[in-house]
């Protein structure tokens, strides 16, 4: 894709950003396993971060897709996964089907806070048995009167303990489980709203990862995103969309993990000369860029169809799928040529090979990503 001056005017804003606000406290933040968003989402958002590419009337920028794609790969510069991985929740996978299917009401309420950065939002869809089978969930929202009455749980959900707002689908029928779910709106201050627990993870550890509990949390139906029965149609919309963001995301990391090993193998010696003047190591350095190079590309190609207004599923699909392979692939050899220093957590790399073994789960796993794959090539078995 051709960048435009703009283009690289966002792109100096964002790195302007992360090396003055956000790195410098990257490292007390992964200690305290939690970033204060409001406090980031706030300075994102008066620098016109968070609303890119949505609506003008709802505070955003109103820019093309590929404004809110390179953000997902510049926010790699960050020395962490944890934080672009809330962020993108926020931007890439709470918001969408809100901005695109939401009432001017609705966009309003809760669409023009999360622009500005005032409320964080999270998106409840996996539960405990129902991760990357959607289908399968088991949250409800019965109505009564003009409200929904929310009963049920969700997990894994990233930003969980400080969002102010949940985009949460629920079952809102007994039909089919591609026609009887809703997106709705929850307010995480409602009634009856629990985070139950937040999460420890192997990595990805200042983003803070809660399960969620719904006891008889009543809202307006005037909440709910879009047509009722239609949730499980918007989740995949949305799910283009998030898809296309890990795997720019995944590959900019991959790309940072060979360009610091790049550096430190360059000043390491080992028996007397540079560890990257070894053909084993430069060799290998040169085929992970290949391959970056190679699945970067599709990614924006996914992004290309997505500004032309196409169908990016298959590409999208593709394009997670190698990416969450290939970032796990390079930080793990990257990691292999800093020797002792890669097994250390002050270390970079190390954090890098830990956070970005999540892209091949969350999201959809891979095997998801190859069911998906297999359906639209038809060849996968019907019986299945």
């Amino acid at each position: 894709m051709q960048f435009t001056h703009e283009h690289e005017q966002v792109r100096a804003t964002i790195r302007r950003w992360i090396a003055e606000k956000v790195n410098p406290h990257v490292d007390e933040w992964e200690a305290a396993e939690i970033f204060p968003a409001h406090e980031l989402f706030r300075q994102m958002g008066a620098l016109g971060l968070l609303g890119l590419n949505k609506p003008v009337e709802d505070g955003g920028m109103g820019l093309d897709y590929s404004y809110g794609a390179l953000l997902a790969e510049e926010l790699a510069q960050i020395n962490c996964g944890g934080i672009p991985m809330a962020i993108g929740v926020q931007t890439d996978m709470c918001t969408p089907a809100l901005a695109e299917r939401g009432s001017a009401e609705l966009r309003a309420e809760f669409l023009a806070p999360a622009i500005a950065g005032e409320y964080v939002g999270c998106l409840g869809v996996s539960e405990v048995g129902s991760g990357s089978d959607v289908a399968s969930i088991k949250t409800t929202a019965r109505k009564d009167g003009g409200d929904y009455i929310i009963n049920g749980g969700k997990m894994w959900t990233t930003n969980g303990t400080q969002a102010d707002f949940c985009c949460v689908l629920a079952n809102t029928s007994d039909g089919s489980t591609h026609k009887n779910k809703s997106l709705i709106v929850v307010p995480m201050k409602t009634k009856g709203v629990e985070v139950a627990k937040k999460l420890r993870k192997i990595g990805m550890d200042s983003s803070d990862t809660a399960q969620l509990f719904f006891d008889q949390v009543r809202v307006p139906q005037r909440y709910r995103i879009g047509e009722e029965g239609m949730g499980f149609i918007y989740q995949m919309e949305q799910f283009q969309i998030e898809r296309l963001w890990g795997a720019l995301n995944s590959t900019a990391f991959a790309q940072r993990a060979i360009d610091i090993t790049i550096d430190y193998t360059r000043d390491r010696q080992v028996f007397g000369r540079p560890l990257l003047d070894n053909q084993l190591v430069h060799f290998k350095l040169a085929e992970f860029q290949a391959d970056v190079e190679a699945v970067r590309t599709l990614a924006w190609r996914g992004v290309q169809m997505v500004v032309a207004k196409q169908d990016a599923t298959h590409i999208a699909t593709m394009a997670k799928l190698k990416a969450g392979r290939l970032v796990r692939q390079v930080t793990d050899g990257c990691l292999q040529y800093w020797g002792g220093m890669g097994f250390v957590k002050e270390s970079l790399i190390s954090r890098l090979y830990r956070d970005m073994r999540l892209p091949s789960i969350g999201g959809g796993a891979d095997e998801v990503m190859l069911q998906i794959l297999c359906k639209n090539m038809g060849i996968f078995p019907k019986t299945a």
